[in-house]
C-alpha cells in the first residue's frame, strides 16, 4: 500500500487505511563477559550449578508417630535414600540447616537454627551422619530459619533451592509467608512449593500464601513427592515460543523477548527469537520452577502472563504477533537531513516509536497515527499496517527559504491556511541570514529589529513554498 500526500493542506484530517517440603529458589544468572561484551548464552550451552539446601525440622513434634514409626526416623530414612541417589548427579552442591535441635522446650528458643553442613561437593555422607545424630528437642521457628537460609548460599551464580522438611507450622510468631515473599521480591528465591506431612486442613491453609501446596498424607506419598521435587530441580525442560501471524501460523521471528519471574518481576532470560534450520521456532531450555511473564519487544510489545512449564515436557507458548511494515519516503529529492516521524497507536497519544524517513520499520498489525516532525508538522491518521505487507507513506518534497535582514531581530514564520495563521518556527534572533526547510504552502514572516522598541516597526512579508523550490526573502 502506498499513501501519497501531494500538498500540505491535504494532510488535515486525513485518514489512511493500510511440610514436608517447601522449595525456595534463587534466580539464575546466565550472562558472562567476553572480550568486553556481554553475551546471553543459550541454555543448553550454560552449565549451571544447582545448590540444594535441606532445611530440616528437628523440633519436639517430630517425635510423633506416622504409620511405620516416629516421624523423624521416617524423614531421616527417606532423606538419606534421596542423598544416596544424588551422589551421581553432576553440578550439584548440597547443604543442611536444622532447627529445633539445640535447646529443649520449654523454655522456647526461637533462635534455635544452625547451618550444620555448608555447601560442598561429595558431602552426602557428612549430611547423613548429621541427620542420624539429630534428636528432637525444641520449637519450630520456620520464618527465622527461612530468613537465615537466604544467607547460606555462596555468592557465585547458581540455581539455589531450599527444601524445608517439617511436620508443623510456625510457633515463634514469625510470618513465613512474609519472609518468603520478601525474599522472592529481592530475587533471592522463586515461588516455593509446599508439601504438608499429614497436616490438619487448617494448617494447610497457612502455607497457601507461601507457595504451591501438596499434601503428603502417608510415607509413600512423601517419598514420591521428594522424588518429584528433585526431578524438577535437576531435569531440563524445553519450550518454544510461537509468534503467530494473522493466519495463526508461527512465522514471526527475529525479535527480542524477555522472560520475567511472575512474582519477583526479575529478568530470568533474554533471547532473540530464532527459527531453526527446519524453519520452526527454536527450542529453549528454561527453568521449570518459575512461572513466567513474557514480553516480546515488537512495536508495540506483546506479552503472555502466568506461563507455566511442565517439568520434563516440551511446552509450546503461543503469542499473537502479527506484523507488517511501514515505509516513510519523500516525493523526489529532499533537503531534509534526518527527518523523523512520531508513530502512535490510533487515538493514543503515547509515543511508540520515532522512525526516520527513507527507512522501513516493522509494527504489530493495526492502525497508527503519524506525526511528521517537518515544518510545519504533518499529521496523518489511521495508517493501517497489515500482516507481511508494506504500507508506504509519502510526503511532499519540501522547499527552502532564506531570510535576509540588515540587523538581528525577532522573527516568526507562520502558515497561512483557511484565513488563519499558525506559528511554524521562530527565527534565530542573533542571525541576519537563516535558511529554513518548509513543506509546500502559503506563509508569512513577521520581523522586528532588535533595536526597534515599537510594534509599528514590525515588517511582514508573504511568500509561497513550492516543492523543490529555493527562494530568498529580504526582510528590510
Amino acid at each position: 500500500m502506498r499513501i501519497t500526500f501531494p500538498f500540505y493542506f491535504q494532510f488535515k484530517n486525513l485518514r489512511a487505511t493500510a511440610c514436608v517440603v517447601l522449595i525456595l529458589l534463587a534466580g539464575l544468572l546466565t550472562t558472562a563477559p567476553a572480550q568486553g561484551q556481554t553475551r546471553q548464552k543459550p541454555a543448553d550451552e550454560t552449565v549451571t550449578t544447582t545448590r540444594i539446601l535441606f532445611l530440616f525440622d528437628a523440633s519436639q513434634s517430630m517425635y510423633g508417630r506416622w504409620q511405620s514409626g516416629i516421624k523423624i526416623d521416617v524423614a531421616k530414612k527417606m532423606l538419606s535414600e534421596l542423598l544416596d541417589s544424588l551422589k551421581k548427579a553432576e553440578n550439584v552442591e548440597l547443604a543442611l540447616r536444622v532447627y529445633g535441635h539445640l535447646k529443649k522446650y520449654p523454655p522456647q528458643d526461637c533462635d534455635d537454627t544452625r547451618l550444620e553442613v555448608p555447601f560442598g561437593k561429595a558431602n552426602h555422607d557428612q549430611i547423613k551422619r548429621v541427620l542420624n545424630n539429630l534428636t528432637p528437642k525444641g520449637t519450630t521457628p520456620i520464618a527465622s530459619s527461612l530468613e537465615a537460609s537466604g544467607g547460606d548460599f555462596p555468592a557465585t551464580p547458581a540455581r539455589n533451592i531450599i527444601i524445608l522438611i517439617t511436620d508443623g507450622v510456625e510457633e515463634c510468631n514469625g510470618d513465613p509467608c512474609a519472609v518468603s515473599q520478601a525474599l522472592q521480591k529481592r530475587g533471592i528465591i522463586l515461588k516455593p512449593f509446599v508439601i504438608g506431612m499429614g497436616l490438619d486442613e487448617s494448617y494447610m491453609r497457612t502455607f497457601e500464601c507461601v507457595g504451591n501446596y501438596y499434601d503428603a498424607t502417608n510415607e509413600t506419598t512423601f517419598k514420591t513427592v521428594l522424588n518429584i521435587v528433585i526431578s524438577q530441580a535437576l531435569n531440563s525442560t524445553t519450550a518454544q515460543v510461537n509468534l503467530l501471524d494473522a493466519n495463526n501460523n508461527p512465522t514471526e521471528t527475529n525479535v527480542n523477548m524477555t522472560f520475567y519471574d511472575s512474582f519477583s518481576k526479575n529478568i530470568r532470560y533474554n533471547f532473540i527469537h530464532t527459527m531453526n534450520h527446519r524453519g520452526n521456532p527454536d527450542t529453549l531450555k528454561i527453568d521449570p520452577l518459575s512461572t513466567y511473564d513474557i514480553t516480546v519487544h515488537t512495536i508495540p510489545p506483546v506479552s503472555a502472563s502466568g506461563v507455566k512449564l511442565t517439568p520434563g515436557k516440551h511446552t509450546i507458548i503461543p503469542i499473537d504477533a502479527s506484523q507488517g511494515y511501514l515505509k516513510l519516503v519523500f516525493d523526489g529529492i529532499s533537503d531534509y537531513r534526518k527527518l523523523q516521524c512520531i508513530v502512535r497507536r490510533s487515538t493514543d497519544m503515547n509515543t511508540l516509536y520515532v522512525q526516520e524517513f527513507n527507512n522501513t520499520n516493522k509494527y504489530i498489525s493495526g492502525k497508527y497515527d503519524l506525526e511528521v516532525l517537518s515544518l510545519p508538522r504533518i499529521h496523518i491518521r489511521d495508517v493501517e499496517v497489515s500482516q507481511s505487507k508494506t504500507t508506504t507513506v509519502q510526503i511532499p518534497q519540501p522547499g527552502m527559504v532564506t531570510f535576509l535582514t540588515n540587523s538581528a531581530g525577532y522573527g516568526s514564520v507562520l502558515l497561512e491556511e483557511d484565513n488563519k495563521l499558525a506559528l511554524v518556527v521562530n527565527l534565530n534572533e542573533t542571525l541576519t541570514k537563516e535558511t529554513v526547510v518548509l513543506q509546500p504552502g502559503n506563509y508569512r514572516v513577521e520581523y522586528r529589529p532588535r533595536n526597534s522598541k515599537d510594534s509599528v516597526y514590525t515588517i511582514e512579508k508573504k511568500f509561497r513554498i513550492v516543492s523543490g523550490s529555493s527562494i530568498v526573502v529580504n526582510i528590510n
